[in-house]
C-alpha cells in the first residue's frame, strides 16, 4: 500500500519532524493533499510553486549554471529544489517535483518525465519516472511517488535509530 498524505504526516509527528514542499509540474497538488489532512500544521511548514525556471534559482537556490545548462526537467535541480526548500522554511524535509506534465515536450524532454527529491537529515533521495495517460493523471502520480519516497525516508531514518 502506498502511503498517502495522512500516513506521512502521521510519521513526521511522530517522529516530531516538519516537511516543506517545492513543486513545479505539480503546481500546488503536493502541498494541497498535505494541507487537506485535519491537524496538518502539526508537521506541514509550507511549500513554493516555482513554475517557472528562474524561480528555482531565484527562490529556491537551485544552480543557475546548471539551470542553464540542463534546464528545469532534470534530477539534480530536483534534488537542489529539495534541499533548498527544507532551508528557506526551515523545514527536517523538502520535498521537490520537477518535470513535464505536458501537453508538449519542454527542453528535449518527453511529455511525462518527472523528477523527484526528498532532503532530509540522512541526506537527499531521488528517483526519475516516465508517467503517461496525460496531464492530470501525471501529476496526480507524481503526487503519489512523492509521498511513498517521503515515506522511504522516514522509515530509513526510523530504521537508523534517532541519530540517523
Amino acid at each position: 500500500m502506498t502511503a498517502g498524505a495522512e500516513e506521512v504526516l502521521a510519521a513526521l509527528v511522530e517522529a516530531g519532524a516538519t516537511v516543506a514542499v517545492a513543486e513545479s509540474l505539480t503546481g500546488g497538488l503536493l502541498a494541497a493533499e498535505f494541507v487537506a489532512v485535519p491537524g496538518a500544521s502539526r508537521a506541514f511548514r509550507g511549500s513554493v510553486t516555482a513554475y517557472a525556471t528562474d524561480l528555482k534559482g531565484s527562490v529556491l537556490g537551485v544552480d543557475a549554471g546548471l539551470l542553464a545548462a540542463k534546464g528545469a526537467v532534470d534530477l539534480t535541480v530536483a534534488e537542489q529544489m529539495a534541499e533548498g526548500v527544507r532551508r528557506l522554511m526551515a523545514a527536517d524535509y523538502g520535498v521537490a517535483t520537477t518535470g513535464v506534465a505536458g501537453p508538449d515536450p519542454q527542453d528535449g524532454h518527453p511529455v511525462g518525465t518527472v523528477h523527484l527529491a526528498v532532503a532530509g537529515p540522512g541526506g537527499v533521495s531521488s528517483t526519475s519516472l516516465l508517467l503517461s495517460q496525460g496531464r492530470a493523471t501525471i501529476r496526480r502520480r507524481t503526487v503519489e511517488a512523492a509521498f511513498a519516497l517521503l515515506d522511504q525516508a522516514l522509515r530509513s531514518r526510523n530504521s537508523e535509530g534517532p541519530e540517523g
